[in-house]
């Protein structure tokens, strides 16, 4: 490859030893190159200016300045797409989902010195997910960026004359923007709306904490689904990570169910385990969208929804961080509408309003 096309990242970690793992792997590559290192977000400003990367990572907890508030300056007075490497726990999943929040484009979990087998599947998510930064929609986070200083004064909605019809569901899926993109889908949905299933790509330590985020903002209440909830109207189950999320049926309802069973597309939950689910059941009257995400998790599950007869719809390139999930969800047919993300939840309303 071309030298000047190679994707150049720097790394900013108060670690050496993480800075050496990343380094290495990443000059494993040869469409990218490590063009610096940091220790401190200070050191990192002057690099920024130095090297002008094309993505960075970006340790959350370093000393002199934390990971977020550099994020938050980055953000405004250079957007770029930054991968935040973050320790899988409850208070990092909080952090992290802050970052994501403020516009960081994606994480991943800390590598660990012992990582033997493991880290081959390490250097395949690093690699993947520095190659989709590369080519994000930088735009699309600063917005993120901007939106998500007023998610505290947002207002609740308030949607005159809108009585949902029965039985209607509303299945989502998404991966890599999609945190931010679920929240501005459930900001639009009052607390009477139709029960909403939802698949999102997130490690186990952090879809408790982005349920419970989801829950104190949204006028619906957000769950991380368990086994046997029944679906009910204003309801949201957003699947647990490392676990399928299924709907099945039970004393004439519907309820959820989770599987541990091996990983479809390379991911638990899978969108395309979940869509396929209500494909089998037969739920006709079901709304699914698909967002942002890598990958192709979900397209070919959504076509076997349209074919059944049910309504699906795909974000729009211009608004997703990745057109990678409703990209191929595009080529394949399987959309009967493509909607920017901000006219995804009045949309919803529409077809599942019986007024």
């Amino acid at each position: 490859m071309n030298e000047s096309k190679k994707i150049k990242v720097l790394i900013v970690d108060d670690s050496a030893v993480i800075r050496q793992i990343l380094s290495q792997i990443i000059s494993n590559h040869d469409d990218m190159e490590v063009v610096g290192t940091a220790a401190d977000p200070y050191i990192a400003r002057d690099k920024i200016k130095q090297l002008s990367p094309d993505v960075m990572t970006l340790d959350v907890e370093m000393p002199r300045m934390d990971g977020i508030t550099f994020l938050k300056n980055l953000m405004r007075l250079r957007p770029m797409p930054v991968i935040m490497i973050s320790t899988l726990t409850e208070a990092g999943a909080g952090i992290t989902l802050e970052a994501l929040q403020i516009g960081a484009f994606d994480y991943l979990p800390k590598p660990k010195e012992n990582l033997g087998k493991g880290l081959f599947e390490y250097e395949q998510q690093i690699v993947e997910k520095i190659r989709a930064a590369a080519v994000a929609n930088v735009q699309r986070l600063e917005l993120n960026s901007l939106r998500s200083k007023s998610d505290a004064e947002q207002e609740r909605p308030k949607i005159a004359s809108y009585a949902p019809k029965s039985d209607y569901i509303i299945a989502i899926g998404a991966s890599t923007g999609g945190t931010e993109a679920i929240k501005e889908v459930l900001l639009g949905l009052p607390a009477n709306c139709p029960p909403v299933v939802i698949t999102q790509h997130i490690p186990p330590q952090f879809s408790a904490s982005y349920a419970m985020r989801m829950d104190n903002t949204c006028a619906m209440n957000v769950h991380e689904a368990t086994s046997n909830q029944k679906l009910l109207p204003g309801n949201a189950y957003i699947a647990p990570g490392d676990q399928h999320l299924i709907l099945r049926r039970s004393g004439g309802g519907l309820v959820t169910q989770l599987l541990d069973t091996e990983k479809v597309n390379r991911h638990r939950p899978s969108v395309e385990v979940m869509f396929d689910s209500i494909t089998e059941l037969g739920l006709k009257k079901t709304v699914a969208v698909l967002l942002t995400g890598m990958g192709a998790d979900g397209a070919q599950a959504l076509l076997r929804m349209k074919e059944m007869g049910s309504h699906t719809i795909i974000q729009d390139e211009a608004t997703s961080v990745v057109w990678g999930m409703p990209g191929a969800a595009y080529q394949l047919g399987a959309h009967k509408e493509v909607k920017p993300l901000e006219s995804i939840a009045g949309r919803l309303l529409q077809l599942t309003n019986k007024n």
